[in-house]
């Protein structure tokens, strides 16, 4: 399928995520910072606050975790597995409306974020509920309102990392899973088997997850079919051959079903399974 399949690079973009910066946090600005447990480490996230945020004011969040890398496939689809590469957020949100978290993996050694899978999980776990939590304090996100979404390893990362416990499970209210999903097969990390996974989604506990592919999400609908999980689960075939986060910046009608669907998502509005 994924020959006869259009390249998403002639669509031209109409959204460009802003480049991490460094200095403070302020509207329409995407800056590097530093957790105070790991200053002295090259461990950091990225915060973007949209451009009609005010201080004072509550805003969904997203946190966004990103895909393994360095990766090039032979379509030229790239990853570099940095967090400053992300785009599913920005995309989502058009840079309005919605804080924007991208999260680090934590390498073994506490030193460095982790570009290929996971690292130390442990605390990369940790470090996603201080960050988080952090967030909402000091810029206005609504723990209500958190919005867990990835790209490739990212996606896995929804249910591997998101519900990796029943504290960070607690979290959110909703997930964006694009192109593969923790479960579907086994990659050779611990944990990836489905016996464990099962018991990560048992997590989810009916909360919606919007999971999209390239070409077809026919794998993941078949697994979760045989899981016996009865959960409000979305899927959305993307029509071109890419393995790329790049098509949510583009304005496609699969971009504003999503946007659509995370409105009723935050709004309460009954997901349903398609």
């Amino acid at each position: 399928m994924s020959e006869i399949l259009p390249d998403i690079r002639s669509i031209p973009p109409d959204l460009y995520p802003p480049v991490m910066t460094e200095g403070a946090p302020g509207p329409g600005r995407r800056v590097k910072q530093v957790a105070p447990e790991y200053g002295g480490t090259q461990v950091y996230h990225t915060l973007y606050l949209p451009t009609d945020w005010q201080k004072g004011r509550c805003y969904p969040l997203i946190v966004e975790y990103a895909g393994n890398g360095p990766y090039r496939n032979e379509y030229g689809d790239t990853c570099t597995g940095r967090i400053e590469d992300c785009a599913l957020g920005y995309g989502i949100s058009g840079g309005e409306g919605y804080l924007w978290a991208c999260l680090p993996y934590i390498s073994q050694d506490h030193q460095h974020n982790q570009r290929e899978w996971w690292g130390d999980v442990s605390a990369t776990v940790d470090y996603c509920l201080k960050a988080v939590r952090r967030i909402c304090e000091e810029y206005g996100g609504d723990p209500s309102a958190l919005i867990l979404a990835g790209f490739s390893r990212g996606a896995i990362a929804c249910n591997f990392i998101g519900l990796h416990n029943e504290e960070i499970g607690g979290l959110w209210r909703a997930f964006i899973a694009h192109s593969h999903y923790d479960g579907v097969r086994s990659w050779g990390y611990a944990g990836d088997d489905r016996a464990s996974a099962l018991e990560r989604l048992r997590r989810l506990r009916g909360r919606p997850q919007f999971i999209s592919h390239e070409g077809s999400t026919a794998a993941t609908r078949e697994y979760l079919e045989q899981t016996g999980i009865q959960g409000r689960f979305t899927f959305m075939d993307i029509p071109f051959r890419n393995h790329t986060d790049s098509w949510v910046l583009r304005d496609i009608p699969e971009r504003a079903r999503l946007r659509q669907w995370l409105q009723g998502a935050l709004d309460g509005q009954s997901v349903h399974r398609g």
